[in-house]
């Protein structure tokens, strides 16, 4: 069935343009259902007969699913395009790290600290690892439930239970309740006794096969039982294998509109080689991966999947952007000089970063340049001299030092003149044209 538009969504709705849905018009809201920006729970006044028609149309292509609870769950899913410049990714790619119940006490503690500790600030953004993965591997119940308590003690955020066996996953999803763990994996042998079980727990499912053919029944049989909180772990023989069943599932479940692949991916990465797997799990951030888990951690390969992950689901028809202001770097006072940035995160963490390794104290000005860099600010006429000015006056940029010297990136030199005619009594100095150069143009034109 294709998915229905507007217009045919507007004629089932009440047509009373009451706006308690945020919307100014029923027709604005149906605009929003068929585009998958809104819930059709929104609508109050909504018939049953509209429930029965525009529930399923209404719902993303690919549902939404929660794994743990609070401000550290993670969400998957979600998802509506199959390229990030028609609109953007929703959810990020969930990164985790695996664990079984065959390591001692001390090893399974440093494995999970060393992960709940790490994390990485990227141009204002904090990013951290979401996931802790334990295998039950050693053959005892016991063991295994005791190494689950000592991991949701040390972590707070989402855990997976990894076994084909029912009764451990029932004994973990118990174990765990309120935590809403993902329990990983059913097979078509356990599937109907699992479903139930993570209904009864608010567990999440995953299921798990190694063909198409063997799946798609499976998910149709949870469906059956209306099942909805499921992650799909696809299996498979090769990199490339992996990738195309990716792809496939979510031109599928977009394009199409086939509902058994409209959930989120689990893949297990453990190649044997550690930059091996770095590569397929980059790749699995950039083709379509809901949730990956390594088998060690590698400071290394987590910072460079933390900061693929981030460029791929930043929104890139909205950069990243600083608030407008003057910034204090180090610990300037009346007599500290002035640098000029725009307010694109990379470029405002970038030059922040290398003058306070140059060891000078600065006030930093940021004027409204709209996320744009020095260049492209500039080319936009949004980064000229006397936007600079207005926006200086406009923070009383004068009350912050007595210095009145101004420094401007020396990509946009041409500036200079404009600005010292809208800053009279002000020295504007061209800096250096890469910000890595910031600290040897310290050292030669201010005494630190």
């Amino acid at each position: 069935m294709p998915p229905l538009t507007g217009l045919q969504i507007q004629k089932l709705l009440p047509k009373t343009n009451c706006k308690e849905c945020g919307s100014n018009t029923c027709l604005a809201f149906a605009m929003k259902l068929a585009a998958k920006k809104a819930h059709l729970s929104e609508c109050p006044y909504a018939s049953e007969e509209a429930k029965a028609i525009l529930g399923a149309a209404a719902e993303p292509p690919i549902l939404t699913v929660t794994l743990g609870s609070g401000e550290n769950a993670l969400v998957a899913g979600g998802e509506t395009v199959m390229f990030r410049h028609e609109k953007t990714f929703v959810n990020q790619t969930g990164i985790g790290l695996a664990v079984d119940d065959r390591m001692d006490d001390g090893e399974l503690e440093r494995r999970v600290k060393a992960v709940a500790d790490y994390q990485l600030e990227r141009v204002g953004e904090v990013l951290r690892p979401d996931l802790i993965s334990i295998a039950w591997r050693s053959g005892s119940k016991d063991r295994f439930l005791g190494a689950l308590d000592r991991v949701s003690c040390l972590w707070d955020r989402a855990i997976a239970v990894r076994t084909e066996d029912a009764e451990m996953l029932r004994a973990a999803a118990e174990k765990l309740a309120g935590r809403r763990p993902l329990l990983a994996s059913a097979t078509s042998a356990t599937l109907d006794e699992l479903c139930e079980v993570a209904k009864q727990t608010d567990s999440v499912l995953g299921i798990a096969a190694d063909r198409f053919d063997h799946l798609v029944p499976m998910v149709e049989r949870v469906r059956e039982k209306d099942g909805r909180a499921l992650f799909l772990e696809l299996r498979a023989d090769s990199l490339s294998e992996r990738i195309q069943n990716n792809i496939l599932m979510r031109r599928s479940a977009l394009k199409s509109q086939f509902k058994p692949f409209g959930y989120p991916t689990l893949s297990y990465i453990d190649t044997g080689d550690p930059l091996d797997d770095a590569v397929e799990a980059g790749l699995e951030v950039t083709k379509y991966g809901s949730l990956v888990v390594l088998p060690e951690f590698d400071p290394a390969v987590f910072v460079s999947l933390l900061t693929l992950r981030q460029n791929i689901y930043t929104d890139p028809q909205k950069p990243i952007q600083v608030t407008p202001k003057v910034y204090a770097i180090g610990e300037p006072n009346e007599d500290s000089p002035v640098f000029v940035t725009t307010n694109f995160s990379l470029t405002y963490f970038i030059v922040s970063g290398e003058i306070e390794n140059s060891g000078i104290s600065t006030w930093l000005l940021v004027p409204e340049c709209e996320g744009m860099s020095v260049l492209t600010a500039w080319a936009a006429g949004k980064f000229g001299g006397m936007k600079i000015a207005a926006f200086a006056k406009e923070v009383e940029l004068e009350a912050c030092t007595k210095n009145r010297k101004i420094v401007i990136p020396g990509y946009v030199a041409q500036i200079s003149g404009e600005l010292e005619e809208a800053l009279p009594g002000w020295e504007v100095i061209v800096g250096p044209q890469e910000a890595s150069d910031i600290e040897s143009f310290v050292k030669s034109a201010f005494v630190v």
